[in-house]
């Protein structure tokens, strides 16, 4: 007997928000998260703000209102931004966004990812029908074939013919086995249930490493997000509202290997921490004040990756298990979220209509819905970081023209900020 109709491999923003849309939809769900349990969860939203964040669109904001998440969320600690400032500091080139242009209050709110976890983990503990196993991990997969109710071999069976892909088996590291007609990789750009299935993955190393870390400005940030494109990669201050104050910044410095672990050495003393402060500045322009490092400076690799296929029988990829990319444009969450609304709509519209959600074709459906619309923004990241990171001086031109030439064009504009919302491409019915 399965123990539930699908096992989600990964409990992160995305496994959580897809688990969280399917047990409403009343499907039984398995988690089977590595991390564990979420800590005292009301505790959250104070002191220090939490190194990684999320920019999230007002598409994934729907979503999450929709789940009754939002407002959980909203009433501990979120930052609307209503404009963003984009500008070369090799150059002259500058690019202003403001909400007022398209007739919205904001563009965007960043968001601590454990606060975003933990609206998403209350929101599932009140649904009986999701079990949540935390501190495990998978150590193998095997499918169970069976097509029209037969036992066979895949070579037997035309794909096309396949309407009962059979079930997931999956093994836990404590010896456990969990079954389901369908699995979905929600693990990470390193996932390990893409890998079990054999599914190959492109990956491109973009030669840059993002440091993160908080900080607190002399001059607050007005509600406005600011990137700017150095030498060395983009510096993005991003803005965030501690007890009502918007003296607070998260820090993504994309830059080289060596420089990332240079900037994270000086996060660890305080005279190291005072130097990266006059850095942050300088980086900035000076447009915030002095900046005062507030907690460490961890970095991370950047590399860039996608699955060449998004699915197999009876098993779907969302996240960075299916796609990774540069953190510069700040979507990776937001493209994330629309793949689990978009993998949940098809899959409960086909159980509504008495179909098979392993179906092939269902499957399908998803890849198409989501796989090029990602590999859109993954090709737009890799354009960005070679105009961007060329020294070449006819480059630099283009890219200055461009960026002051965009900002004088205002339908040019509003058709950007409209993508920056999240607004573009086939939406999911609950983010429209």
């Amino acid at each position: 007997m399965d123990d539930s109709d699908v096992v989600i491999v990964g409990g992160g923003v995305v496994g959580s928000t897809l688990a969280l849309l399917l047990g409403e939809a009343n499907w039984r769900v398995t988690i089977v998260d590595a991390a564990p349990a979420p800590e005292e969860i009301d505790t959250l939203g104070h002191g220090k703000p939490a190194l990684r964040v999320s920019a999230l669109t007002a598409a994934s904001r729907r979503l999450l209102t929709a789940l009754d998440v939002w407002p959980w969320l909203a009433s501990r600690r979120v930052a609307a931004y209503r404009g963003m400032q984009v500008w070369d500091a090799e150059g002259s080139g500058e690019i202003r966004f403001d909400a007022e242009d398209v007739g919205v209050d904001s563009l965007g709110h960043i968001v601590e990812n454990d606060l975003l976890l933990a609206a998403l983990a209350k929101r599932l503990q009140a649904l009986p029908n999701v079990e949540w196993l935390h501190e495990a991990r998978l150590t193998s997969y095997v499918r169970e074939k069976t097509a029209c109710g037969n036992d066979v071999d895949r070579e037997d069976v035309d794909r096309e013919d396949v309407r009962d892909a059979g079930r997931a088996v999956v093994t836990l590291d404590n010896g456990e086995q969990r079954r389901a007609p369908l699995i979905v990789g929600a693990d990470g750009a390193n996932s390990p249930l893409r890998g079990m299935a054999g599914i190959p993955v492109h990956e491109r190393d973009t030669g840059q490493a993002a440091m993160v870390t908080s900080v607190r400005t002399a001059v607050g940030h007005g509600a406005i997000a600011r990137q700017a494109f150095l030498a060395t990669g983009p510096l993005a201050f991003l803005p965030l509202t501690i007890e009502g104050r918007d003296d607070h910044c998260s820090i993504v410095w994309s830059t080289t290997p060596g420089e990332a672990r240079r900037l994270t050495a000086l996060g660890e003393t305080d005279e190291g921490r005072a130097q990266l402060g006059i850095e942050l500045a300088q980086g900035l322009d000076g447009r915030l004040g002095n900046v005062e490092v507030i907690d460490a400076a961890p970095h991370f690799p950047i590399t860039q990756r996608h699955a060449q296929r998004y699915v197999d029988e009876g098993l779907a990829l969302v996240g960075d298990a299916a796609h990774s990319l540069h953190p510069l444009a700040g979507q990776g969450v937001n493209l994330g979220l629309m793949d689990a609304a978009v993998l949940a709509e098809e899959w409960i519209r086909a159980r509504r209509r008495g179909a098979e959600p392993g179906d092939s074709r269902i499957l399908a459906r998803y890849e198409r819905r989501r796989r090029s619309e990602n590999a859109a923004m993954l090709a737009a990241m890799q354009g960005f970081q070679r105009l961007f990171g060329s020294d070449q001086p006819a480059l630099r031109l283009i890219r200055n023209w461009g960026l002051s030439g965009v900002d004088r064009l205002m339908p040019v504009k509003r058709l950007l900020i409209r993508q920056a919302l999240g607004e573009y491409g086939d939406l999911p019915e609950r983010c429209r």
